[in-house]
């Protein structure tokens, strides 16, 4: 079973002696054809099975080392975790999570780490919907979320070939990728901009309303100029975008 896939990026020349060994890279494709005609997961086990539990593919552009053993798995993701904690950039994330700025997806320390700030201000409302009260696009909402995650889960040729941009265009995976953003963007922009409405004229009324997960962003987003870190408007839609996905 494959445990962690670590995606080497960038124009860094990394010498063929640190890298573990391997089966032969064709031009272009580089390993593809191997894990083609059958499961991924099958075809990364019969190749450990031949070059070991720590392994070096290349994927298209991506150059990728393979863990499949505890022992290995344990090195990436426990002793080395800081070096692998970042995610490699895939087009689904760069559209529809605001430049890969969500929990999930940004890069570790970068641009803001709010993993910990977040989980220990809003733990008291994960038993609650993302952004609280029902909206008039609140099926619309749910039904975008579900086609994004469809459209950006599974093998995408566009992220093992980055620097070929037609292929984002001739898959039809970015188009429709930023088609799903707009709508979505639009539809949270609204669900901000109610809040914010609500939090005004709850400040006239005595007793303090229920917050959500939106409430306390955006309180975040207006008084967070003070702390280490600070909330966008995009950041905000970001969580929101992924959260609905959690609770849908």
């Amino acid at each position: 079973m494959v445990l962690k896939i670590g995606k080497i990026r960038g124009k860094t020349n990394y010498s063929a002696s640190n890298l573990p060994p391997g089966p032969w890279k064709l031009p272009f494709i580089g390993n593809l054809h191997q894990l083609i005609g059958s499961l991924p997961h099958h075809g990364l086990r019969d190749l450990a099975k031949k070059y070991g539990p720590l392994m070096h593919l290349k994927l298209g552009e991506v150059s990728t080392v393979v863990a499949s053993s505890a022992e290995f798995a344990k090195e990436v993701m426990k002793t080395h975790d800081l070096i692998f904690a970042s995610r490699p950039p895939i087009l689904a994330a760069k559209i529809l999570s605001y430049g890969s700025t969500n929990i999930g997806f940004a890069p570790y320390g970068s641009p803001i780490n709010l993993t910990e700030e977040i989980y220990s201000s809003t733990y008291s409302f994960t038993s609650r919907i993302a952004f609280g009260k029902k909206t008039k696009d609140h099926e619309k909402f749910i039904y975008v979320v579900k086609e994004a995650v469809k459209t950006s889960s599974g093998f995408a040729l566009a992220d093992v070939f980055p620097s070929v941009s037609l292929l984002q265009l001739l898959s039809g995976m970015r188009p429709k990728l930023e088609r799903l953003h707009k709508e979505a963007d639009r539809i949270m922009e609204n669900i901000i901009k109610e809040h914010q409405m609500d939090m005004v004229t709850t400040k006239s009324v005595e007793g303090e309303a229920e917050e959500d997960l939106v409430d306390a962003l955006l309180k975040f987003h207006e008084h967070g100029s003070g702390l280490e870190f600070s909330l966008t408007t995009d950041n905000i839609k970001a969580v929101i975008f992924v959260s609905t996905h959690t609770f849908s």
